[in-house]
């Protein structure tokens, strides 16, 4: 065994005695605090300083909740024309027969702006001023991991670096004591698919961009506290003598690596004083607390307002409740129910806190839902759909009270101003004040962006 062999062991040896929990947290969590971007960096005058990324993981449906279709209503147990679906990639209904369903719930105009929206959306409806519909969104993936992972990755394979991580690095952080970059989540309202911690991955990209997981329940980061009889004086003292070992580490070995790990030991040490601040809505009046309403995807909207106060440059929320295969009359009700209020309030909150000119919200799934019904037709639920689906964006850049693009009468192929994966991510770098052209990392041998070889800037949705 040589010498870096034994001085690593020693080091590891060390870190695991010390029984203060803190290595646990720094290296597993890969942490990222306030830091400067990439030079060169904006490329232009952003419109907007940070992301808010509500994710409505399982697909929601656009034809229940934004994307009014009064031909498919009129068309309901049809069989589906043949014309056009033949040949197309359809997930569990594939050589079935094929019958129309139409909306389960009705519409109804909301805002000056008129905007058609689902009964079920009293809330987003109130804000209906505020937001720009999307209604031609168009992915590749069909299935639920892989339709994340081109969401969030601008690629249908894991392991390049999620929006967020991008973002991070081009841009770095504004937060001194906490991460740049957090997940939350929570579930409800249908089956709730599993989301992978990749989602959120720095890829080949520093690891210290990758995203931070904040617990849905106790302590919102794993040791956050101290074990009894230490005191903040005993911690700091460890973390001196963790980054001085690491630093002569660093020396020997030259690996950036080293570098990243001291700055996430001292950031975890300065987190142990601002989360539990973070987290503690004590000091939030009741009528925010009951704008929010209850659940834990509303308190994690809260907490999403509270990060992007402290600085945080990229906030995703998944809600793991949206993929109605049946009984999407009745999902969708409870869906709804958890969702709408909170979406609603976070837009609100911020517009009223002067933070929504410079913040952009984003809602939406990894695809839509199928006009064809799945499912005995008292029970009927939607398949996975990816030639057209909605989103809503709110806040700094885009245009309120806005819908942009179309599907066709039936809801399945989006037909005009069609906007893929690669064109969103274009837009929303765009509005970070990045060219998603130049924002690249060399690896392999070769320069990787968020958009890969593709993406078009949506500048008819900018003001």
């Amino acid at each position: 065994m040589n010498y870096a062999d034994t001085d690593r062991m020693n080091r590891r040896a060390f870190l695991s005695r010390s029984a203060l929990g803190m290595g646990s947290l720094a290296l597993g969590s890969m942490l990222n605090g306030a830091s400067p971007g990439v030079g060169g960096l904006p490329h232009h005058a952003a419109k907007v300083k940070r992301v808010i990324f509500l994710c409505m993981a399982g697909g929601p449906s656009h034809l229940e909740l934004f994307d009014h279709k009064p031909v498919l209503e009129k068309r309901d147990g049809e069989p589906m024309p043949e014309s056009v679906t033949a040949g197309q990639q359809i997930a569990q209904l594939q050589g079935k027969e094929l019958k129309m369903l139409g909306p389960q719930h009705p519409f109804k105009r909301y805002g000056k702006s008129g905007r058609h929206m689902s009964t079920l959306l009293p809330h987003i409806g109130s804000i209906a001023d505020d937001i720009c519909v999307v209604r031609s969104m168009v992915t590749e993936q069909i299935n639920h991991d892989t339709a994340h992972t081109l969401m969030n990755t601008g690629f249908r394979v894991a392991g390049r670096p999620s929006m967020g991580s991008w973002i991070t690095y081009g841009l770095g952080s504004d937060a001194e004591n906490l991460p740049g970059f957090v997940v939350l989540t929570s579930e409800g309202g249908a089956q709730a698919q599993p989301i992978a911690a990749r989602q959120w991955g720095s890829g080949f990209l520093p690891s210290v961009y990758q995203g931070v997981k904040f617990n849905s329940s106790g302590d919102p980061v794993n040791y956050v506290r101290n074990p009894a009889g230490v005191d903040r004086k005993m911690q700091g003292n460890v973390i001196d003598a963790v980054g001085k070992l690491n630093r002569l580490q660093g020396e020997m070995v030259d690996d950036p690596e080293i570098e990243t790990r001291i700055a996430q030991y001292e950031l975890a040490f300065r987190m142990q004083m601002a989360v539990p601040e973070l987290t503690d809505f004590s000091n939030e009046s009741q009528a925010t607390l009951d704008m929010y309403g209850e659940g834990a995807f509303a308190r994690n909207c809260l907490l999403a307002r509270r990060l992007a106060e402290r600085g945080v440059r990229f906030i995703h929320l998944y809600h793991r409740g949206w993929d109605h295969h049946g009984s999407i009359k009745k999902g969708i009700v409870e869906s709804c129910g958890y969702c709408d209020q909170p979406s609603a309030a976070l837009v609100k909150d911020l517009a009223q806190r002067g933070l929504l000119e410079d913040t952009l919200i984003v809602w939406s799934g990894e695809f839509g839902r199928t006009p064809m019904s799945q499912g005995d037709r008292k029970t009927a639920g939607r398949d996975h759909h990816i030639k057209g689906f909605s989103m809503w964006m709110a806040g700094g850049g885009v245009k309120p009270g806005f819908a942009y693009g179309k599907t066709d009468d039936l809801g399945y192929n989006a037909v005009e101003d069609i906007v893929h994966i690669h064109d969103f991510h274009a837009t929303l770098l765009h509005l970070m004040g990045i060219d998603h052209k130049k924002l690249t990392f060399r690896f392999q041998g070769r320069d990787f962006r968020l958009t890969d070889v593709h993406g078009n800037l949506v500048d008819k949705i900018l003001t």
